[in-house]
């Protein structure tokens, strides 16, 4: 390995270990239950992908936070439900999702490993449950430094307490007892959306509305994934039950259509014939092994060397024989907790009974491994089990896979029609159909494991069971901040899967790193919503979306060759973007795609020819033509009523700096309202040119750093696109500030 290489990595490694000496899920478990805070900014309750995503980013931005979880891991689907094999098709990687990656990348490298060990290809991503969650406390031990995060792990909200609809404060049970806490925010990024009822929020689960609920409605199946190792030579003795469990017969049945020893290889060929081989069902969700001295992928000719795996492919639950004659699980999973344990414990034993299958029927010396889950605490769901089988329970995930939850009705329900629209911008000849609130991107197929055949999807908005094809993305998609706000209470907002769309939408928007952002977006707005006293539905989106760009997240779908991403005016030229203020030259016209496929030559080729990238003009010379047009727009976009017209540009010509910055202080006095920082001076040596007020009022609001490499203010010079545009959109954030 290179020298400076492996130094890198091993400081981040480093960097991961101290960390995680201070974990929150650990000392949550150590300590008493009670934070010594009595009050907090924001409450999330649930620690999964977007529930620590959003604590992260709103510490970050100085909210004080208190993270409610009821298990003991957090991490959500990446890590306690086991789902460490990354669904990322896209390759959507940005802000705090791509944060985690290069963490985790930096402790795989460290150790000689690839992480593209899953889904048969090389170019794939996969972690350890337990890497991921020790980078994710690294994080939010991190983020400490800028706000307060506090846990309580195996702790449930269990009342949330409002004033004329408004969100005050909750109730939580833990181990202890119960304990109220006040709070200006409230996000629900839990696995079921369970506190959406408790804020009397309107949802909706499967197709149906509550207070109408059909509880006989169905939704997706749950999956209750194992890890699994390979022992060498043999499988310990108390790793390897001796009794198979009640069912089995009729499992060992269904996973016969899946797996079995003579069963086919998997040669890079859609769909897949089954049954596979075992060596095939381990590459499928192959995991890396920091306990192999060896390095592996998921690539054909290294299959049979893949030492560490996860279970979810046939063990889907109900599965293959559905429920009462329906396929998937019906909305009373959500809605009855008695039977929500009921139904976890049998989608339980039904990877237990793949672990049986796996060393009895294939042979194989495979087992849970001792170097992941190591659980205290059993889940509910295997409290009845035998001895033998808890003692493999205690090193499984903590929680099931749950694909479904409760969804708000929130200011907008985005439909899969939508999806499509979205993700064809700038593709096939068409421009943009972006969401000018758009606050994360993601990529991925419609997909719903059952549950959906045409009586059980949602007619209302137009969709059917053929939609899942008709609609499916052809390429990114954004992801609309209304959708995170419900159109009722104040002082709630959603993450994780319970956003406001409808059940297809869901299927695209389910999946780990589409989580992780929408996560950081609800943190982003929890943390301006407490620190502003606006409700999350006042908050603008500009003032979110600063935060996120701010934060590495990306916004727009629309790139351009003289504007990348490593670009000084990335930001605010992705801002243009969004509400259309300065146009370009040339837009990309890439051709649609089907999402899943990374080989397509068509593809290939519209990237190499560089389709997938328009000309922004950033170096252009701006008129004072075009500066009317572009502040026009600007004002459209942040919606004022009376929007001033500058008094300096009749002429057509060239403008200069001076006439420029004072054409953007007429067209926005908002600015002179907007509140200064404290110590706010200018950063341009003091001038007598008459447009010297606007220069001083522009720089003390921070709107013109474009300018600070030179502290004289050049105002004869004349204004490119990108300045005028960097300018502009500072401007619009601050203005929005004040509305």
């Amino acid at each position: 390995m290179n020298v400076l290489k492996k130094s890198r990595s091993l400081f981040f490694l480093l960097i991961i270990l101290i960390l995680f000496s201070e974990s929150p899920a650990l000392s949550a478990r150590r300590t008493k239950q009670k934070p010594d805070k009595n009050s907090y900014d924001v409450v999330v309750a649930g620690a999964g992908t977007g529930g620590i995503s959003a604590a992260i980013q709103a510490a970050r931005m100085g909210a004080s936070v208190l993270v409610v979880e009821p298990s003991s891991w957090i991490g959500g689907q990446a890590t306690a439900a086991g789902v460490s094999t990354m669904d990322d098709m896209s390759r959507q990687r940005s802000g705090i999702y791509r944060e985690f990656i290069a963490q985790v990348e930096a402790y795989y490298n460290y150790l000689d490993k690839s992480m593209s060990t899953c889904y048969w290809d090389d170019r794939t991503l996969a972690f350890e449950p337990h890497v991921g969650q020790e980078v994710l406390v690294a994080m939010v031990n991190d983020a400490r430094r800028s706000g307060r995060v506090d846990f309580l792990m195996n702790s449930e909200i269990i009342r949330v307490h409002q004033e004329k609809r408004k969100i005050t404060g909750v109730t939580v049970r833990t181990l202890e007892g119960e304990q109220s806490y006040p709070c200006k925010t409230l996000i629900d990024a839990t696995e079921y959306g369970d506190i959406i009822p408790l804020a009397n929020v309107p949802y909706r689960a499967g197709n149906s509305r509550a207070p109408f609920l059909n509880s006989d409605a169905m939704i997706q199946d749950i999956t209750w994934v194992a890890v699994l190792k390979k022992y060498n030579p043999y499988v310990p003795d108390y790793l390897r039950p001796r009794e198979p469990l009640p069912g089995y017969e009729l499992a060992k049945k269904n996973y016969e259509n899946f797996v079995t020893s003579d069963g086919f290889n998997f040669r890079n060929v859609y769909p897949v014939k089954t049954p596979v081989n075992f060596m095939t069902h381990n590459a499928y969700r192959g995991l890396p092994d920091s306990s192999n001295p060896y390095s592996y992928t998921a690539a054909q000719d290294q299959r049979a060397y893949i030492t560490k795996t996860s279970v979810n492919w046939g063990n889907d639950f109900p599965g293959t024989y559905g429920w009462n004659g329906k396929s998937g699980l019906p909305v009373a999973y959500l809605e009855n907790r008695r039977l929500r344990r009921e139904i976890e414990r049998d989608a339980l034993i039904k990877t237990l009974h793949f672990i049986y299958y796996v060393q009895n029927e294939l042979g194989e010396e495979w087992s849970v491994p001792d170097d992941e889950y190591k659980n205290r605490i059993l889940p509910d769901a295997a409290r009845s089990l035998p001895p033998e089988w808890q003692e493999i329970v205690r090193r499984m995930p903590v929680i099931p896979y749950v694909r479904e939850s409760r969804r708000i009705i929130g200011e907008h329900t985005f439909t899969s029609h939508e999806l499509l629209q979205n993700s064809l911008s700038y593709r096939d000849g068409q421009t943009s159909h972006e969401f000018s609130n758009a606050i994360a991107i993601g990529g991925y197929i419609i997909d719903l494991h059952g549950a959906n055949s045409d009586s059980e999807v949602e007619w209302e908005f137009n969709e059917r069971a053929s939609t899942a094809q008709t609609n499916r993305p052809r390429g990114p998609f954004q992801v609309p901040l209304d959708i995170l706000i419900p159109n009722e209470i104040d002082g709630f907002i959603a993450a994780e899967k319970n956003l406001s769309m409808t059940r297809f939408t869901a299927g695209a928007l389910r999946l780990q790193p589409i989580t992780m952002m929408t996560g950081q977006a609800a943190g982003a707005l929890a943390a301006i919503s407490a620190q502003t006293g606006k409700t999350p539905r006042s908050v603008h989106p500009l003032l979110v979306q600063w935060a996120l760009l701010s934060s590495s997240v990306d916004l727009s779908l629309c790139h351009y060759s003289d504007v990348p991403e490593t670009h000084s005016l990335n930001k605010t030229v992705q801002l243009s973007n969004l509400y259309g203020i300065a146009l370009p030259h040339e837009y990309p016209h890439s051709v649609s795609y089907h999402i899943e496929d990374r080989d397509d030559p068509v593809i290939a080729m519209a990237v190499i020819k560089g389709d997938d990238h328009g000309v922004f003009g950033v170096q252009d010379m701006l008129t004072t033509i075009d500066t009317l047009e572009i502040l026009k727009r600007a004002q459209k976009s942040l919606g004022l009523k009376n929007p001033s017209t500058p008094s300096n540009l009749s002429k057509d010509k060239f403008i200069s700096r001076g006439e420029f910055v004072r054409a953007v202080c007429e067209a926005f006095p908002e600015l002179y309202k907007v509140e200064r920082k404290k110590g706010a001076r200018s950063t341009f040596k003091p001038d007598k040119n008459k447009n010297s007020e606007y220069v001083e009022l522009l720089s003390k609001l921070g709107v013109l750093t474009v300018y600070t490499t030179d502290n004289i203010f050049h105002f004869g010079m004349t204004v490119t696109k990108g300045e005028a545009t960097d300018i502009i959109a500072r401007a619009c954030v601050a203005v929005a500030s004040t509305l």
